[in-house]
């Protein structure tokens, strides 16, 4: 653990003015907290008292070390300060303290703060190396000199610096179907349990924006391990023979200790290459179950559908919303020009969408050979009728059609191989799949949607206001999970069979837990710490975003209190979204949106409603902050 590498630009102040030794450690501990280092700035300054009562810490020769292990502390940290005129800091020696440095160090950390302070002993036992600091002209130039001095006392420490810098201790991969919140969420969580264990991490995310912070050759080869915390389909071979571990993103959240213990232990096994396309299995614990491998396999269809659906979903609505309705009613949503050219772009997004969910579920089975399968099998899905449940079959049967495949033509030449994946699998696979979807369930599925559409559009007042009630509490269940998806592609489905009131209840739904935490968090102040309250205005975009996930570090730490206020609260606007006959035809936006919604003013009631009862619900259950 090396100075530099503790103390940034940010974290210093040079040439401050004379002050009491309390106000001193004041600006200390306000340092601190600018570097995000601490989580509770008054348990930290208290932890900071408690160790100055049992001794001061200026050691004289003009320094002042003052430090503290803390259960405020997330992660080892270093702040400086200069008085060149001095401060009475109480020193050793009973002269006045010039040059300041705080120490910052976890509670269950070892003795990271001794080093630093014998480190640091060393160094400033140099009056020179004190003087020049004292003189720095600016922070850069301070750094600099403790650089410099650094290397010159503990030269190990520096020796192949550049190459330490190229490489890494563990590296891991993130994704989850939406790629907003789930996947950097991890990705947090992994860098500051990393950065707790002193171990070097890069994270590559599988975000909506796609892939970032991609791993190279390199880095795989010289890494320890790699974790993949991911719902989506992650690309394997590359890990071949290095230690993995394989989990859901959820795991990335709640457990990053567990999963890069699993590494550093030498408990994750060794990935072998044959096992790329085998089923995905969590080495923290156990093989997933049947119903998890399914899970991961249909969100890697969603997560890459999702952009098709959303996209074109909007551009169809704003078709609607620039068009006139009088012209020709038949032909509402074209007649026209411009709503006819919004119609046209968003339509033809939609179609890729039943395609391309069904080819990367396909590909999430038997990598690229099935995502070719997938497609053709999504496409005859769409044209034939089955729909939305005829691309789920097909995702699935394509992947394990090319998983039959491969097996069957093991017996085959070695030399046939590099035939295999660009004329006998793409051959067969597209006729099996063809077959399949043609003959035996494109038929029955296509009376199956017409009966579905049909009870969608007809239903009572007493049906919708229960589907309203189930899909919207469904949506605040697990916020982004399973349920979550669920509900959310039940609301898709329906927009391809023309129901329109089932979305705008479904993302009722989905908006209300971020909002109704944070509008909890105005009205009941004393019930959640300052660190908490000072998410409210981003909880209150991702709720009108229609982004649910905002609302899961808060379910984690409470999950008793805010998960059955969230659902009540999502419940609630969910039907009354169906009461009041509010329909959407675009599948996200949240309240960005607004212009294509029906009954707008009423919509906005349901969700303030909804927001506001999850409010008063955890106004009722929560205890006031000790």
């Amino acid at each position: 653990m090396k100075i530099i590498d503790l103390l940034k630009g940010e974290s210093i102040s040079l040439g401050q003015k004379p002050a009491s030794k309390e106000e001193v450690i004041d600006r200390l501990i306000d340092l601190m907290d600018k570097s995000g280092a601490i989580s509770d700035r008054d348990l930290y300054k208290k932890n900071i008292l408690k160790r100055e009562e049992s001794g001061s810490t200026g050691i004289g020769q003009a320094v002042a070390i003052p430090h503290a292990k803390s259960k405020a502390v997330k992660y080892p940290q270093l702040v400086s300060m200069t008085i060149p005129d001095g401060s009475d800091f109480d020193s050793l020696d009973g002269e006045a303290s010039k040059l300041f440095f705080m120490i910052a160090v976890p509670f269950k950390a070892n003795d990271d703060h001794i080093i630093l302070l014998q480190r640091l002993a060393t160094m400033l036992m140099d009056d020179s190396f004190r003087d020049d600091l004292l003189k720095a002209k600016d922070k850069d130039q301070f750094l600099s000199i403790i650089g410099k001095k650094e290397s010159e006392k503990f030269p190990d420490d520096f020796k192949d610096q550049n190459k330490e810098n190229d490489s890494y201790d563990i590296l891991a991969v993130t994704g989850c179907p939406t790629g907003i919140a789930h996947t950097f969420m991890a990705k947090e969580a992994l860098e500051e349990k990393a950065k707790d264990l002193g171990l070097r991490i890069k994270v590559e995310t599988h975000g909506s924006t796609g892939i970032e912070s991609a791993l190279t050759p390199e880095e795989i080869k010289n890494a320890k391990g790699i974790i993949i915390a991911s719902d989506v389909g992650i690309e394997k071979t590359r890990f071949a023979g290095k230690r993995l571990v394989d989990t859901k993103v959820s795991d990335g959240i709640r457990k990053p200790y567990d999963l890069i213990k699993a590494i550093t232990d030498k408990k994750a096994p060794i990935f072998k290459q044959n096992e790329s396309t085998g089923p995905k299995t969590s080495n923290i614990a156990q093989e997933k179950s049947l119903g998890q491998e399914i899970y991961g396999h249909l969100m890697n269809g969603v997560s890459h559908m999702l952009p098709f659906v959303v996209g074109g979903g909007i551009l169809i609505a704003l078709a609607f919303l620039l068009d006139d309705y009088t012209i020709d009613p038949a032909n509402f949503g074209s007649n026209t020009p411009l709503a006819s050219i919004f119609n046209q772009i968003g339509g033809a997004a939609f179609g890729f969408m039943l395609p391309i969910l069904a080819g990367f579920i396909g590909m999430s089975i038997a990598d690229r050979p099935g995502l070719t399968v997938g497609i053709v099998g999504g496409f005859l899905a769409n044209s034939g009728g089955s729909g939305f449940l005829g691309a789920l079959l097909a995702g699935f049967l394509s992947g394990y059609i090319i998983v039959f495949l491969r097996k069957i033509t093991k017996v085959l030449p070695k030399s046939m191989d590099g035939l295999k994946p660009i004329l006998i699998f793409p051959l067969f696979g597209i006729l099996a799949i063809g077959l399949i979807m043609l003959l035996l369930l494109n038929p029955p599925l296509a009376k199956l949607n017409e009966i579905i559409s049909g009870w969608l559009n007809n239903m009572g007042s007493g049906s919708k206001i229960i589907l309203g009630l189930l899909l919207g509490g469904m949506m605040a269940v697990d916020m982004g999970g399973p349920i979550n998806k669920a509900a959310y592609l039940f609301g898709t489905a329906s927009l391809t069979q023309g129901s329109s009131m089932v979305m705008a209840a479904v993302m009722a739904g989905g908006m209300v837990p971020p909002l109704g935490i944070a509008l909890s968090m105005i009205l009941f102040k004393k019930k959640y710490k300052a660190k908490d309250r000072q998410t409210i205005p981003t909880n209150i975009i991702m709720g009108l975003s229609f982004i649910t996930e905002g609302a899961i570090p808060f379910a984690a730490a409470d999950p008793l209190r805010v998960i059955p206020a969230s659902v009540v609260g999502s419940g609630l606007a969910g039907m009354l979204s169906m009461i009041f006959s509010a329909s959407l035809r675009a599948p996200h936006g949240g309240l960005w949106v607004i212009g294509v919604i029906e009954n707008p003013i009423f919509y906005l009631i349901a969700i303030l409603a909804g927001s506001l009862v999850t409010a008063l619900i955890l106004g009722l259950l929560k205890k006031d902050i000790d």
